[in-house]
């Protein structure tokens, strides 16, 4: 097949990438070029700005797509860019969406695609729902042959998938594992949620392109295993070969007193427990099943992060706020040990 990927060097596709190169498709990327070295031997680079259309529209002029998938597509006027420039060039146009679309709080912790969609707390679903929605509009007036793909946390090689981090991501959360610290999880850190290795996600992504079945419908791609966030935290220290000192502090709390975005993140994502049925993603895509347990991966994850520098972004920002909160925490429970002495 002729595939054409928007992004193609991301946390999830460029597993996607990796195998589709593999079982020989012809693979185009969009790409600014900032990430050159991610990029898989074997794909064709097509440089450009996705926002400049002019150039994009020169770029592709001639080419013809059976299929194209956009993975850095966040709002609606995004999909209005995608369906112009690729209208009559592709006949399959995938859109990834996300999991945090689905209903928060959950009426069911049990999440299927028939789960309503709704979310109050996070502007970023929200626009991932607003786009769907566009979307489907589009398919139903046989405008444009739309798949829609929601992930939910997907990880890779490159970085560990932790709840309560800074903006530098998860690499100083390591640091205060291996350094003896202590580390915040979220509530009592006995939430389910799912953790998806890139590979898995890949198997059946790649089962879903060129799939007449798939077009007009939306698709969860996720894992099978579901763990605790007590269980997430303590495979990472073991993976780290270092002892969890754990310190639970309430959603509302973090996102309360947090410089970060804890309310999308958490109050609308992390902090509810989900369980994803794939019954719809194994009726399309037969013999999909995830491969990779959570406490197997992510020794691959730390394996990878310890080895290569530039995945160790130092975040002392984030370091400080969790020495303050958590010391503020210690003293509160002291004064609350004196009440009614």
């Amino acid at each position: 097949m002729n595939i054409l990927f928007i992004g193609g060097t991301g946390v999830i596709s460029a597993a996607i990438s990796t195998a589709l190169l593999a079982a020989g498709h012809n693979l185009y990327l969009i790409n600014r070029g900032n990430r050159n070295y991610r990029i898989p031997a074997g794909a064709t680079s097509l440089v450009a700005d996705i926002n400049d259309e002019q150039r994009v529209a020169a770029l592709i002029d001639g080419m013809k797509f059976d299929v194209v998938a956009d993975f850095i597509a966040f709002t609606p006027a995004h999909l209005e860019r995608d369906y112009r420039l690729f209208r009559n060039r592709t006949q399959q146009f995938i859109f990834i969406s996300s999991a945090a679309a689905y209903r928060k709080p959950p009426v069911d912790y049990r999440i299927s695609e028939a789960t309503s969609l709704a979310n109050p707390y996070w502007q970023y679903a929200r626009d991932k729902l607003a786009g769907e929605e566009y979307l489907l509009s589009l398919y139903r007036r046989g405008l444009f042959p739309t798949t829609i793909v929601r992930p939910s946390h997907t990880y890779c090689e490159t970085s560990a998938p932790v709840a309560v981090r800074g903006d530098k991501g998860s690499w100083q959360v390591l640091q205060r594992i291996l350094d003896g610290k202590p580390v915040i999880i979220h509530g009592d850190g006995t939430s389910l949620w799912t953790l998806t290795h890139s590979r898995d996600f890949a198997r059946g992504f790649i089962g879903l392109l060129g799939n007449i079945h798939a077009i007009g419908e939306a698709v969860q791609i996720t894992s099978d295993e579901t763990l605790t966030w007590n269980q997430i935290y303590e495979c990472i220290a073991q993976a780290l070969h270092a002892p969890l000192h754990a310190v639970h502090i309430s959603s509302e709390m973090l996102a309360a007193c947090s410089p970060y975005d804890y309310t999308g993140n958490l109050l609308g994502d992390k902090a509810h427990s989900v369980v994803f049925d794939n019954t719809k993603l194994k009726r399309l895509v037969p013999g999909f099943t995830p491969t990779i347990r959570f406490d197997q991966g992510i020794k691959e994850t730390v394996d990878y992060i310890l080895s290569h520098p530039e995945c160790r972004i130092a975040d002392d920002t984030f370091d400080n706020w969790c020495d303050r909160l958590i010391d503020a925490l210690r003293e509160f429970k002291n004064t609350l040990r004196h009440f009614g002495a």
